[in-house]
């Protein structure tokens, strides 16, 4: 007998997919994706059912299915849902400890896989340049969604001491930016002009779609237990990411941020958080030495390639690459001839 793999949060394209491929895996016997939510596409062999992890029925589901391994993504995908602060409250928190109870009281399963973010780092001017999995996330102001995610990283380390039979893995994603994939960060880079944050340029880093696939499906089946950072090598600044794709950058002073965010939620649905703000400001990098060494996954696509990626599959805007490259060089021609005259 194969695993039987629970897959929450499966009306999220990323989670849908990742119950998908599991579902092809000879080593994986069934896969059963819950949310409440209708899903879309076409998920193989997953059998999906409509129930709210929120409800004890839950419990009831993992005892009927002999549900051995439970891949928990209804953290991640709630992120990019709407319903205000309080609905994302509960679906994140409310949700998981109600998950996690069912999980103490059921004797099969052996394996809890938590997509949890990078965000839990928070973002601040304390923020060290690089952040490892040993770095206190309580360390550093964190609100709204940051501190829902360290809230249930919080719940599963309390479930671990409870079930120290369960063989826990914690992965900490950069933002997954692929064209097709709803995200607040890719509605932002979309925008024909980019606000930024008046004098300040922070390091990012971006997680490949195929990256984040790779790494929740060897997780769910045969991946290290412990706490991982997960994003593609090298760093961007934010200016990098606004010029490879052709987009003006529109800098806004620190006070203004609000009213831009204001007017952006009215005009093109995007809401700028404070953890975006924060993100957008500060920025934040992540050490992967861990993913590497310990899990044993090395990233595919750089922080760039996933960009470069994004990029071939949305179109750039109005100030191509190449438009950018021959301006430069005409500027550099015309500086270097005032300079020798």
């Amino acid at each position: 007998m194969g695993r039987v793999v629970l897959v929450t949060g499966v009306a999220d394209q990323l989670a849908a997919e990742v119950a998908r491929t599991l579902s092809a895996d000879p080593r994986v016997d069934r896969v059963v994706g819950v949310d409440m939510a209708p899903t879309h596409g076409d998920l193989g062999a997953v059998r999906v059912v409509r129930a709210d992890i929120r409800h004890p029925v839950i419990a009831d589901l993992l005892a009927a299915e002999g549900v051995d391994t439970v891949l928990h993504m209804d953290v991640r995908a709630a992120s990019s849902r709407t319903g205000g602060r309080g609905a994302s409250k509960e679906t994140y928190v409310i949700g998981t400890m109600q998950l996690l109870a069912a999980c103490q009281r059921a004797v099969a399963v052996r394996r809890l896989v938590l997509m949890s973010s990078t965000a839990v780092y928070g973002a601040s001017p304390r923020s060290p340049a690089m952040f490892s999995e040993e770095s206190a996330p309580e360390g550093l102001q964190r609100s709204g969604y940051a501190k829902d995610c360290a809230e249930v990283e919080g719940y599963v380390r309390g479930f671990g001491r409870r079930r120290p039979d369960v063989s826990l893995a914690v992965l900490r994603c950069a933002d997954v930016l692929a064209g097709d994939l709803p995200s607040a960060l890719a509605r932002y880079l979309r925008l024909p002009a980019i606000p930024t944050v008046l004098g300040f340029d922070p390091r990012l880093q971006l997680l490949h779609r195929d990256d984040a696939l790779q790494v929740l499906h060897r997780a769910a089946v045969h991946g290290a237990a412990g706490t991982f950072n997960v994003a593609g090598d090298g760093v961007l600044t934010l200016s990098q990411l606004v010029r490879r794709l052709g987009r003006p950058a529109l800098p806004v002073p620190g006070f203004g941020v609000e009213v831009v965010g204001r007017a952006l939620r009215r005009t093109s649905g995007i809401d700028l958080s404070a953890d975006q703000v924060a993100l957008l400001t500060y920025g934040r990098v992540v050490d992967t030495t861990a993913l590497r060494e310990t899990f044993g996954y090395q990233p595919r696509w750089s922080t760039a390639q996933t960009l470069d990626d994004f990029a071939a599959t949305t179109g750039t805007g109005p100030l191509s690459p190449e438009r950018l490259r021959r301006v430069e060089r005409g500027l550099a021609t015309g500086l270097a001839g005032r300079g020798t005259a």
